[in-house]
């Protein structure tokens, strides 16, 4: 700073202040000084700016999977607030492992980060207590804190979602609806199970463990489970899947059926979706869409928030989802007779 003050013929505070955004110099000056620093190569000094303020300006993000469409909205989201708050941004997947979760955690902490924001794959985050009385800050994204922790929490409605889209293939005269869902143990999948488990009832429709498949998205796994659901004496004539990556391989499965009993029954096969993804809107399906940039924008607005020093008691925000017909949703279950035929 002082080759570049002695450069510019201005005094270091000047330098200090172009620097760092801060009011006081005029354009002419800070033009000579935004010269002297390109032509020098000057670069600020950002360990010694942390010492001083005693922040790192960083945050960090952990995820289930950053390959994953929600989640790389929802990333993005995050990564577009930290700039515009002067932060920097480190994200991490946990791949649905609470140990990796927690390595990635405490990984971040070790390096000072301000706060952080975390989709949990564990359910207990007392390892987080240390960390709190150091003065992280934290907010949980898509799913709540586990035991031993409280904290502010953003999620999407997906019980209501569920329901929503059980009632609409309800009210397109559907009554045997099978559900495909993701492991029971995850929050999100769980609350699904139960918003679909709601829409039967209030329609006065029996729940039938029969027409229930949760597990993770494994392709030859779910073809078998169609396979057994569709040649069932009374299978089922509606989907409704628990998330994007379980539609996806509930379509391919579909599409994999070549005996002329499945080929019929999953040709039938009213579908909605729960997530939106690529390409469902050119191949007519049905959503039940949750908003991942909004996840992921209010969650920073909070984490944000806290760093400014509130301290108002932690909040659980649930954001809303939307139903978006697009065709598939919207087939009437056809005669038992035209099911089964080939």
């Amino acid at each position: 700073m002082n080759d570049v003050a002695a450069a510019a013929g201005v005094a270091l505070k000047t330098v200090s202040r172009v620097v760092n955004n801060e009011p006081g110099v005029n354009a002419v000056t800070a033009g000579r000084v935004q010269e002297a620093i390109e032509r020098l190569g000057y670069r600020r000094n950002d360990s010694a700016r942390i010492l001083r303020r005693g922040r790192t300006a960083s945050i960090g993000l952990v995820i289930e999977d950053v390959a994953d469409a929600f989640y790389s909205s929802l990333s993005r989201a995050v990564e577009d607030a930290a700039l515009h708050h002067g932060y920097l941004l480190f994200t991490g997947s946990s791949r649905e492992d609470a140990a990796r979760e927690r390595d990635l955690v405490l990984a971040f902490c070790a390096r000072r980060v301000d706060g952080l924001i975390i989709v949990p794959a564990g359910s207990d985050h007392g390892y987080l207590a240390p960390e709190f009385e150091a003065g992280i800050k934290a907010v949980f994204a898509d799913r709540p804190a586990g035991a031993g922790c409280e904290a502010d929490t953003v999620l999407c409605d997906n019980a209501g979602g569920a329901r929503a889209g059980t009632a609409h293939l309800i009210a397109h005269g559907h009554r045997r609806i099978a559900f495909l869902g993701d492991s029971p143990g995850i929050f999100t999948a769980a609350e699904r199970l139960r918003g679909y488990r709601q829409g039967l009832a209030a329609a006065g429709l029996p729940y039938d463990e029969g027409l229930v498949v949760m597990g993770p998205p494994d392709p030859a796994r779910m073809r078998a489970d169609l396979t057994r659901l569709l040649t069932a004496s009374d299978p089922p004539t509606a989907l409704l899947t628990g998330n994007g990556r379980t539609t996806v391989e509930t379509l391919r499965a579909l599409a994999s059926l070549t005996d002329a009993a499945d080929a019929g029954a999953a040709g039938g096969l009213a579908l909605v979706g729960f997530d939106d993804f690529e390409l469902a809107d050119l191949l007519g399906i049905t959503v039940v869409a949750q908003d991942p940039a909004r996840l992921g924008r209010t969650a920073a607005d909070l984490l944000f928030m806290r760093l400014s020093g509130d301290e108002r008691p932690t909040s659980r925000i649930e954001i809303a989802t939307r139903l978006v017909p697009r065709g598939s949703g919207e087939r009437p279950p056809l005669p038992r007779r035209d099911r089964t035929a080939g």
